[in-house]
């Protein structure tokens, strides 16, 4: 069994005093626009793509499908845990799309690949393409790809 969880950061925001109600910039939308068509282009058939409340998360979350779920667990400031909770990582197979804030991507990242909660920094509007596998009966999580939208 594979699974693809995808930790999708969203793109550029405006400044602002209500943080949940910021939205995406000019390039913002851009950044957003890049990274789902690629994604699209990749991504298996019907993945589950989860949004946090926030506008900007909402909004690079609907480049990709505007028919996306949206989980206060992926809100900012939130968990590592709460995001693996929300994604039903491992068990839940298929591909899920998290579309978050860091520092919690970057927790969570670190987390499946290096066993240790550290703050890892991606850009915005950037993705961690991770895969959980079994080989030889031994649980494996694979960094499959990192990729921001300057490099599309």
């Amino acid at each position: 069994m594979k699974t693809n969880l995808i930790l999708w950061r969203h793109a550029e925001a405006e400044a602002g005093d209500d943080d949940m109600r910021r939205a995406l910039t000019e390039k913002g939308h851009k950044q957003a626009r890049k990274m789902a068509e690629w994604l699209d282009a990749q991504l298996p058939a019907r993945p589950l793509i989860i949004a946090s409340l926030a506008l900007r998360a909402r909004q690079t979350a609907a480049a990709l499908h505007p028919n996306h779920q949206i989980d206060s667990r992926l809100n900012p400031d939130s968990s590592a845990e709460a995001y693996l909770q929300a994604a039903g990582w491992p068990e839940a197979g298929g591909t899920t799309v998290l579309v978050g804030h860091q520092p919690t991507l970057g927790r969570v990242a670190a987390r499946l690949l290096s066993g240790i909660e550290a703050d890892w920094h991606a850009r915005k509007g950037a993705i961690w393409w991770l895969q959980y596998r079994l080989r030889d009966g031994q649980p494996q999580t694979l960094l499959k790809t990192m990729l921001t939208p300057e490099q599309l």
